[in-house]
């Protein structure tokens, strides 16, 4: 596994890179549908697959990329909940000793249809009994172990207490949000907001927190406020605005053929997330977000379409050898060349174990091990 943080870490550096926390759902996606359902009608979908969900496709990124990532989540004691379970910690290697499994509470569920671009979902599940939203040490209440990290998912008028003591502790905070079924998109709201060095929004809700009608006017007033407003513009790419130093960095979107739009924002935030815990210049972290975000797309579901750094370096020689990309995306990726991992030696004499590829989506969780 390649170390994106290897120039920067010292011995005496936390244990674990990112801390988050959140519900894992179990995605079942559909891809392949030409358009929305019809009311009373049979859709067939050409695509399907199975995945963890919510929480879980930050969680996946952050660690294909090579960050030690700790998450601390409500698990059903169901079958989907040891898929979901198995898939993290075996699978992926995220340390879940922060999390429990809750007797008599059945995992949530999404179904998500991908179609025309986009992707409509339907959500059912139950909210976990008290002892099971946030699983903190006893030895440090109300705070996580230190890490280098934490990645809050804020909600208007919502206070987590952790966010706060994982902030005075040291930790960087960056917030992720999602749409505010309130309408009243009152920033002052988002309280942990306070904390955070960086801010995710997208263009929509962006544009709805700042009452501004252009994305990139909506980042320059965030910036306001928090001191790095990024803000994802879809098929336009992404903008950031640095309220202490007044520099600005634009991304444009890499083109990919997709298949599934599920969790390439959480990709994103993760790609950046690992750019700043490197210590990269904005314009790179934002770029390398973008990239990651869009290799996401072109795989089933959320959690297990993330690229690890075998995924960058293939595209990354695959646009330098063909050079199907625009002229600015070679320039604007220049610097994946002194980042990236030294190329894997030729494979051994028949027999040697292949490399590692990562897991992906199937239409079901329950295949029989030979």
């Amino acid at each position: 596994m390649f170390d994106p943080l290897a120039a920067v870490r010292r011995p005496a550096d936390p244990p674990v890179d990112v801390f988050l926390t959140g519900t894992v759902f179990l995605d079942i996606i559909f891809t392949g549908l030409d358009t929305a359902p019809v009311r009373g009608t049979e859709s067939w979908a050409r695509g399907m697959g199975s995945s963890p969900g919510g929480v879980a496709n930050m969680a996946t990124a952050l660690a294909r990329l090579g960050l030690r990532t700790s998450l601390a989540a409500a698990f059903g004691d169901d079958m989907y909940g040891d898929y979901c379970w198995d898939s993290l910690e075996n699978g992926e290697g995220i340390d879940l000793s922060l999390s429990h499994r809750i007797p008599g509470w059945h995992s949530p569920v999404t179904v998500s249809m991908a179609y025309e671009g986009e992707r409509t979902m339907v959500s059912h599940g139950h909210e976990p009994p008290p002892c099971g939203s946030v699983f903190l040490p006893e030895a440090a209440p109300g705070a996580p172990p230190p890490v280098r990290a934490c990645i809050a998912s804020l909600a208007p008028g919502r206070c987590e207490e952790w966010t706060a003591a994982a902030a005075s502790r040291g930790a960087r905070l960056f917030a992720d949000v999602g749409w505010d079924e309130s309408g009243r998109w009152d920033l002052a709201s988002l309280r942990d907001l306070e904390h955070c060095e960086a801010f995710f929004p997208n263009a929509e809700e962006a544009m709805r927190y700042t009452r501004t009608d252009c994305p990139r006017l909506a980042a320059r007033a965030l910036a306001d406020t928090v001191p790095l407003a990024v803000v994802t513009m879809g098929s336009e790419g992404a903008f950031a605005v640095d309220g202490g130093t007044g520099e600005i960095a634009e991304a444009p979107a890499v083109d990919v053929e997709a298949l599934d739009p599920t969790g390439a924002g959480d990709v994103f935030v993760a790609g950046f997330v690992t750019g700043s815990l490197a210590g990269w210049p904005l314009a790179d972290r934002l770029a390398f977000a973008g990239l990651t975000a869009a290799l996401s797309v072109k795989e089933f579901g959320g959690s297990l379409s993330a690229p690890g750094w075998a995924e960058v370096a293939a595209w990354w020689q695959h646009v330098k050898a063909y050079n199907d990309q625009p002229a600015e995306t070679l320039r604007r990726y220049a610097f994946l060349d002194a980042l990236l991992p030294p190329a894997a030696p030729p494979l051994s004499p028949a027999g040697a174990a292949a490399p590692r590829q990562p897991r992906r989506a199937v239409p079901t969780i329950g295949f029989r091990r030979l």
